[in-house]
């Protein structure tokens, strides 16, 4: 359902930046202003976005293969990425640079009535793409501060989005302050001074979205809500004393791998204890489905210090006399290439 509502607010953000980018074109071309056309080439840029966001949603949905075992779940964090990039390479480096040129070269403005009524209907499209943006990232933020869910988000297209309509009516808002100041006074660079501060808002959205996408691109841990429960979940077999560590990372908004190291009965014998093993990962993948892999290590009682699993990426085995080790050592050891069971 997420991610049905994120596709529909950037369908909805990718139609009204198309006509919004035209239509701005036109009125830039007619009037000569500065911050319009910056304006135009701001729209034309984000459409551009949406349509690597759909692309981008698209190929994470793909399945797993040889080639990619864990799916293809981050190309969606890859492209969110390179939107980010494009905002601020395209959209604020063009807006600045017209910005810059029209301040060089002034030239008064013609037709000033086109640019109101093009912002004016700008504003209400900008609006209603906001509003499908805003209902989106409404339904991941919960209780959350704006900028407490904008961080612990795993989907970037549904602050990406919004961001992009948020700056799109910044824009909005400067271009229309600088046309009427440009146009009132008389002062031709005032209008590439407008230009020149949209380019500064997209290059701040710019900065904060690929942020966060690299974040989530270079492998970030699962929400701890979600550790929690299924640290809670796992505690629940009678054989599990206690779970001693659990590692997460995001693969995809809704596909997670989790790796658990489980205390266990050191009475239990080599069967039981891989019976245990499938039991566990197969009640926390029916409990959790955004588990794509799950993978549990059993431990003995006594074995924590030995084998290093405090540190979330130890992979040492369980160590020890060969009379003292129990059915959970030996197949830690197993994991070991090359190790011996006997």
């Amino acid at each position: 359902m997420a991610q049905h509502t994120s596709r529909t607010a950037i369908v909805a953000a990718l139609v009204g930046n198309l006509l919004i980018a035209v239509t701005k074109g036109v009125a830039a071309a007619v009037s000569g202003s500065s911050a319009m056309l910056s304006e135009s080439v701001h729209s034309l840029v984000d459409t551009g976005n949406e349509v690597l966001l759909l692309y981008g949603l698209k190929r994470a949905a793909k399945p797993p293969d040889k080639l990619h075992p864990y799916g293809y779940g981050r190309e969606l964090y890859f492209w969110s990425f390179v939107v980010a990039l494009l905002i601020f390479a395209v959209g604020a480096g063009i807006s600045a640079y017209e910005g810059v040129l029209h301040i060089r070269h002034p030239e008064p403005m013609r037709q000033v009535w086109i640019n109101f009524l093009v912002l004016g209907l700008a504003a209400i499209f900008e609006s209603v793409s906001w509003w499908f943006g805003w209902k989106a990232f409404s339904r991941v933020r919960q209780s959350r501060s704006i900028w407490d869910a904008f961080v612990a988000s795993k989907d970037p297209t549904t602050f990406m989005v919004l961001f992009e309509d948020t700056a799109a009516l910044l824009g909005i808002a400067i271009a229309a302050v600088a046309t009427f100041l440009s146009w009132r006074l008389e002062r031709p660079w005032i209008d590439g001074a407008g230009s020149i501060l949209i380019g500064a808002v997209l290059a701040v959205v710019a900065v904060l979205l690929a942020r966060e996408s690299k974040e989530l691109l270079i492998g970030e841990r699962a929400s701890p809500e979600l550790s929690a429960a299924i640290r809670a979940k796992a505690s629940e077999d009678s054989c599990v004393r206690r779970v001693v560590d659990i590692t997460t990372v995001q693969m995809a908004p809704d596909q997670v791998i989790a790796t658990i190291a489980v205390e266990i009965d050191d009475d239990l014998r080599v069967l039981e204890v891989q019976e245990l093993i499938e039991s566990v990962e197969q009640s926390l993948r029916d409990r959790f489905p955004q588990l794509l892999r799950v993978f549990v290590r059993p431990m003995a009682p006594d074995s924590q210090e030995q084998s290093g699993i405090g540190s979330p990426d130890s992979t040492a085995p369980v160590v020890g006399p060969p009379e003292q080790k129990t059915a959970a050592a030996r197949i830690a050891q197993s994991e070991v290439p090359g190790a011996r069971t006997d």
